[in-house]
């Protein structure tokens, strides 16, 4: 039995955005019990130069609803990049899940012949279906989780990796 595309993508982009809201319920929890302002959180860094903990999501997101539109030859869903507090990265995770629970895997296996074109101010992309889900989205996508994942960490929130990986089972 081959892995297919739907299988390799969209259940991956779920787990991952499942996984990232159950370390973003644990950082409210956190912030609640340090008496932290709810902007706090969302607005911490890495480092200077990287984007906040409210962009990593926005981008773990944006990247998920837009590789399943792209994969499923749909419109992608916009969603306005006004999240400033946990609850609200919350809800824009529950949004972005409710469209790839929407994705079904017949649209997307079905594009395996498709051109993915991304056009970037200094380039363009053009990849197969495939390529496009392993090479390109997988790999974005994870850079981001795991980049919201650290800033939490840094910021004294209790996860572990096991946060992390979520429900394996």
């Amino acid at each position: 039995m081959s892995l297919s595309l739907y299988d390799a993508s969209i259940p991956a982009l779920d787990l991952g955005l499942t996984n990232l809201e159950a370390i973003l319920d644990k950082a409210a929890a956190h912030a609640e019990a340090k008496k932290l302002d709810a902007r706090v959180l969302p607005d911490a860094r890495l480092i200077a130069d990287m984007f906040p903990l409210k962009r990593q999501v926005q981008i773990a997101c944006d990247t998920a609803k837009g590789a399943a539109a792209r994969l499923a030859g749909v419109d992608i869903p916009k969603h306005e990049d006004t999240e400033s507090t946990i609850a609200e990265l919350k809800e824009r995770i529950a949004k972005t899940r409710a469209f790839l629970a929407s994705v079904t895997p017949e649209q997307v296996n079905g594009s395996t012949a498709r051109e993915i074109v991304l056009q970037f101010p200094r380039q363009t992309l053009r990849f197969s279906a495939h390529d496009y889900a392993l090479r390109f989205v997988l790999p974005n996508f994870y850079f981001h989780v795991t980049t919201a994942y650290a800033v939490l960490r840094k910021n004294g929130i209790d996860v572990g990796k096991n946060d992390y990986l979520g429900k394996i089972q």
